[in-house]
């Protein structure tokens, strides 16, 4: 009886810690018979809060594959870097024979994540990985692997950027492809490679510091589905 007049004089929540403690304590008091019912602790749910891209591993940080079945493309290496797409960073990891990703205040997002996922590479130099990607047709498949899960993104459309519009370039980085000042609210991937062999046949010789032509081919995909590797 005592110690039921302690917990009532108690704040519900320290009467509730006393309460367990009497009860960890008493364990052989408890043969003899369910205690009085004032005394059973109120039961307490936990709550476990929704796994989100911050949980895990930056995926900023992460080298992801790229799969493009249709023209051939199959673990391609996708590297991230802070930049912006085409800068002198992202150049070089390009003129390894991989894609380049941007992140940073002028990049994108990573696989996946809601927003512009940006890929760029080749499509001449550097063994040309990404050589066929003007072919791609909408509904092709897109596939990211990252972080032991596989990101399939589906081609919806294709878009032409000027290396000499800070517009056209605004609209290639941002985060809905195309609507600079757009709040995203889908997982969205731009492939880039060069439109060397359209500009040059057009007569457009100009090249930028890096010889990237002034045009550049863009296929926008949406997210489709997820799952583990």
């Amino acid at each position: 009886m005592h110690a039921r007049r302690v917990i009532r004089r108690l704040p519900r929540a320290c009467a509730t810690a006393a309460v367990v403690a009497l009860a960890a304590g008493c364990s052989a008091a408890a043969a003899a018979g369910p205690p009085p019912a004032a005394a059973v602790p109120t039961p307490v749910t936990v709550t476990t809060a929704a796994v989100t891209p911050a949980d895990r591993t930056d995926p900023r940080t992460v080298t992801a594959e790229l799969g493009i079945p249709s023209i051939g493309v199959a673990d391609l290496p996708v590297v991230p870097y802070e930049g912006t797409t085409d800068d002198t960073a992202g150049t070089r990891v390009q003129d390894r024979g991989v894609a380049a990703s941007p992140y940073g205040e002028h990049g994108g997002v990573g696989p996946g994540e809601v927003g512009n996922y940006l890929v760029t590479a080749h499509r001449l130099s550097a063994g040309g990985p990404l050589r066929d990607l003007p072919s791609l047709e909408k509904g092709d498949e897109v596939v990211v692997t990252e972080g032991g899960t596989v990101y399939e993104y589906r081609i919806t459309g294709t878009r032409q950027t000027s290396f000499r519009s800070e517009r056209s370039l605004a609209e290639q980085r941002a985060e809905v492809p195309g609507e600079p000042g757009e709040k995203p609210t889908k997982a969205m991937i731009t492939l880039s490679t060069c439109a060397t062999p359209e500009d040059d046949a057009a007569g457009n010789f100009w090249r930028d510091a890096h010889h990237n032509p002034e045009h550049r081919i863009d296929k926008i995909g949406v997210l489709v589905s997820s799952r583990p590797s």
